[in-house]
């Protein structure tokens, strides 16, 4: 098992990307927090995954939160290797003009104040075991941007220079900073980022811009993320891993 002992945190676990990854790192062997702000969600994911899992109630956005978060988890776990800053949020597609500014604040607090506070609280841990590992899940809106997300699409752009900007910085200490940029996914802000209905019809529209020919999957992403959480990773810290059948070439 390529996590066999690991502790980790994975962000915004209770569905969708989030919970893929806790769902594999579990299976690799790790210990994992599932960490949400939906507690009944994150609740019944820990219930499925059994005593390598614990909930945690948390909104990433709070500083607070994010410490109480993590202390939780080294209580529980006895140290945190690995944490995932899954969690994200989107305004709906529409021309820019329309979304005003409560709904841009909520998309940078959630996709870009949430890893400051995570790695506010988790560097100081890393530094006293003497490494640690974050992923970061931006996107290919970072990369290759649709029309009507622009805010959005900005927030992921300041995840991936981040996470390479943190990736330069953390690395005499150990501490390893990947991202991954997944395409759209079948996830819970599909109508949003799409801007009209979860119909065949509209889907096929939005497929048809992905070379492979579909979208992307938790299992795609949990894969991604265990690659770069393992050992097999471990001189690889900067990348942005795009997880997109071919969406960015």
């Amino acid at each position: 098992m390529r996590l066999q002992g690991k502790t980790t945190l994975v962000t915004g676990a209770a569905s969708g990307f989030g919970k893929g990854i806790a769902e594999t790192y579990v299976r690799e062997g790790a210990k994992v927090a599932i960490v949400d702000l939906n507690e009944e969600g994150a609740k019944a994911v820990a219930a499925e995954l059994g005593d390598a899992a614990i909930a945690i109630k948390c909104d990433v956005s709070k500083a607070d939160d994010v410490q109480a978060a993590v202390e939780a988890t080294v209580k529980a776990f006895g140290s945190l290797d690995i944490v995932v800053n899954n969690a994200g949020w989107t305004n709906p597609n529409r021309p820019l003009m329309e979304t005003d500014e409560a709904t841009f604040r909520k998309i940078y607090d959630i996709n870009v104040l949430s890893i400051f506070h995570m790695t506010k609280t988790c560097v100081p841990v890393w530094r006293a075991q003497g490494g640690g590992v974050m992923i970061n899940v931006g996107s290919t809106a970072g990369i290759r941007p649709r029309p009507g997300l622009t805010w959005y699409n900005s927030s992921k752009g300041a995840v991936n220079l981040m996470t390479r900007s943190l990736a330069v910085e953390l690395a005499p200490d150990r501490i390893r900073v990947n991202g991954i940029a997944p395409v759209m996914g079948a996830t819970g802000l599909l109508e949003q980022f799409m801007g009209v209905p979860d119909t065949p019809e509209n889907r096929a529209k939005f497929i048809a811009t992905i070379p492979m020919g579909r979208l992307s999957e938790p299992r795609d992403i949990a894969n991604a993320s265990l690659y770069l959480a393992s050992d097999e990773a471990d001189f690889i810290t900067g990348v942005i891993l795009e997880v997109d059948g071919g969406r960015t070439i």
